[in-house]
Order: structure tokens, then sequence, then C-alpha cells
């Protein structure tokens, strides 16, 4: 592959501020079965999870099939309607996304959310046009911290794993990004900087942010 270089963002926590209105929704669909996990047990298995996982997790028994498929649909449909009036992208993002397009960066979001969860996003966060790989949790048999997603995404973008950026704000997608043999820039959105795995730099938001900055990474 050629020697080029790729910026790849998670998308919740890392675009826009979504993981409140995430553990919003599901509290209400927990709620309606008796359920109420606490914050921690929130941060310690939904932020950078995979809805199969957070299901399973919580039900206490394996979700998979129709089922899965079905709570998936009743749970993200409960996140759009409760998002879709606060969309809000992260400060400094779509700037920073100009400079990386302007400067030769290939670009790319690779998330754990539905496709439907992207395409609500981006109707109010106008960087589609921008990106050459979008994947989301239908494009991957394995989730993070596998790191599957991230090798797709290189591939997509005719980029080699180890000039690749990654933007994560999660321990699962953190992680994702290093098994992938990537740069990882942590966005400290949900977690604190002691609550992720090593990375290669930290950041609150994007004001700062700047294609020469994130290639001095690699």
């Amino acid at each position: 592959m050629k020697k080029e270089t790729a910026v790849i963002f998670d998308m919740d926590g890392v675009i826009c501020h979504t993981n409140p209105y995430h553990s919003m929704a599901f509290r209400e669909f927990f709620s309606k079965r008796n359920l109420a996990p606490t914050d921690a047990e929130f941060a310690d298995h939904m932020f950078g999870k995979s809805n199969s996982y957070i299901l399973s997790h919580f039900l206490k028994r394996k979700v998979e099939g129709k089922e899965l498929l079905e709570l998936e649909n009743e749970k993200e449909s409960l996140f759009r309607e409760l998002y879709g009036p606060n969309i809000s992208p992260i400060a400094g993002i779509t700037k920073f996304i100009r400079d990386l397009k302007e400067n030769g960066a290939k670009i790319g979001v690779a998330t754990s959310a539905p496709y439907a969860n992207f395409e609500l996003i981006l109707s109010k966060v106008l960087i589609g046009k921008d990106l050459g790989s979008v994947l989301t949790s239908e494009d991957v048999e394995k989730h993070k911290p596998d790191p599957e997603i991230y090798l797709k995404s290189a591939k997509n973008l005719d980029v080699d794993p180890e000039n690749c950026i990654v933007f994560e704000d999660s321990y699962s997608g953190v992680s994702a990004a290093l098994n992938a043999g990537m740069r990882v820039v942590g966005v400290l959105s949900s977690h604190t900087q002691e609550e992720l795995p090593p990375c290669n730099m930290y950041i609150e938001n994007y004001n700062e942010m700047t294609f020469r900055k994130v290639a001095g990474l690699l």
C-alpha cells in the first residue's frame, strides 16, 4: 500500500458527545426490564462496547440473532429520538478535518454504532464528503477491542496500518487501534487519561489540533 497518512475517527465520544444520550437511552431501555445499572457499570460495560456485549452483559445471558437485532433497534431508536434534537460536534472537529483534507490526509470513521446512528449525526455534522471510508457495526464480525474494524479501514483507505492515526475515547476502542498497530490519540470525553491504555497523545477537544501535529506522531 502507498506511504500516505490516514486519520480514522471513532464516532461516539470522538465526533460528538453522544455518550450521555446513550446512557439515557439504555436507562430507559433497562428500566422497562426492571434493571438499573449504575454509572460505574455503564463506564465499565457500555462506552466503546458493541450492543451484543452490552445487552448480553446486563441481561446476563447471550443475546444474539433475531433477538439482538430487535433489542438493538429498540435501544438505538430511543437514542436517536433523544439525541436528534441535540446533535453537537466536539469543539474544533470540522475545522480539524478540513485541515487534514487540505494536507492530503485520508479520513475515515470506524464506529461500533449502527449505520442509522452515523446517518443521523452526519445530517448535522457535515463531514461526509471528506470521508474515504465509513465502517459501522454492520460491517464487521468481531467488535472492538478486536482490530478488525481498523484493519479494514486501513485497507479501504489504501494506507498501511503503521501510517494510520486513530482518535478514540474508550478502553476497548484504544485497544482495538493499538492491536491494529496504529498510533492513537485519546479523546478524554468519556474517560480520564488513567482509565485508557497508553496513547501517543491526549486531547480534550480539537481546537488546537492540526495535520502537522498528528503527522508528527508517525
